[in-house]
């Protein structure tokens, strides 16, 4: 018998087909729903973000201009003078502010004097009030101390034209002075040297009027000389510049009349300033200072009408 031979079983290759690339938007619609509308979110998200970057950018940019005309403007704005100095209706509305028991200090912008010190000087003139009181230099602090001072009297010396035309008091026991001063700022170590080599400029009981020292105000209304004064502010004249009046002679004039009494409280302003400083230690003396705020300065001083000189002297200590 013949072998059997196998069983045979031809291989089949399967026949592939390559179909074409399809477009994109074919393969879109292939695929799942949640896929295609995940997609087109994601393409209206990024077209709108680019969309709104340039608008972004100009709202800052405007933004920024209007901060920068902000500056601008505050920055070229003048400085305002004193209230008083150009409107008499802004002391009126200064006088107003006046309470029995509270007082409005002005404006920062306007006041001559920080809040501090209008408060420390308004509560001496509380104390001693009614009082008589002088005033070198004409502020609009200076007119709410008047009033302060009610059934007192108050006397102020100022030299500037402007202030006094601007100013007229409305107390009739509120009298206000042009003075005139004759002392540069720049003379100051000059007129003090004089004063310390000269005895004509020492203490003395004679009235004023007749000293022959270079410091005394010899030209000041009658009333200075002769009134038993309280208290004494010099806060004038302006003494800001080598060329401008200084106020050596507003502090030894003050020094000299107080020791004509009992007892009067000197108040010195801008003590912060080289000649302030100078002429009220020579003057007024480191013994008699009693108090300070800020750029004030607040001596008492006792009469002394036997006295040769103006501030005791000095121990000296030998190590």
């Amino acid at each position: 018998m013949p072998p059997e031979a196998p069983q045979y079983s031809p291989q089949v290759t399967p026949l592939i087909r390559h179909s074409p690339p399809t477009s994109s938007s074919e393969a879109e619609l292939r695929q799942p729903a949640t896929h295609r509308n995940h997609t087109r979110g994601y393409r209206k998200m990024k077209f709108n973000a680019r969309k709104l970057i340039p608008a972004l950018v100009l709202i800052l940019a405007c933004l920024s201009i209007i901060r920068l005309l902000r500056i601008a403007i505050n920055t070229s704005s003048p400085t305002l003078p004193p209230a008083c100095s150009t409107s008499p209706l802004a002391c009126t509305v200064f006088l107003a502010n006046i309470t029995q028991n509270k007082i409005s200090p002005l404006p920062a912008s306007t006041a001559a004097l920080t809040a501090k010190e209008f408060q420390f000087l308004s509560n001496i003139v509380k104390h001693r009030a009614p009082c008589n009181l002088l005033i070198f230099g004409l502020e609009p602090e200076y007119l709410i101390l008047s009033s302060i001072n009610a059934g007192g009297t108050t006397t102020i010396l100022e030299d500037d034209s402007i202030k006094l035309s601007a100013i007229s008091p409305d107390s009739k026991s509120t009298r206000i002075h042009k003075v005139k001063y004759r002392t540069p700022a720049k003379h100051a170590y000059k007129l003090l040297k004089h004063a310390r080599k000269n005895p004509a400029c020492g203490p003395s009981h004679r009235p004023l009027q007749s000293f022959e020292c270079q410091l005394a105000l010899t030209g000041l209304p009658r009333e200075v000389y002769e009134t038993n004064w309280d208290l004494i502010v010099v806060d004038g004249p302006r003494g800001n510049a080598p060329e401008v009046p200084g106020r050596m002679a507003s502090i030894y004039t003050a020094g000299v009349i107080a020791r004509n009494w009992n007892s009067t409280d000197v108040l010195v302003h801008d003590v912060d300033r080289t000649i302030e400083k100078w002429f009220s230690w020579e003057f007024l003396c480191e013994e008699n200072l009693t108090a300070s705020k800020g750029n004030f300065w607040n001596f008492r001083i006792r009469g002394q009408s036997n006295s040769t000189r103006f501030c005791s002297p000095r121990e000296v200590v030998i190590y």
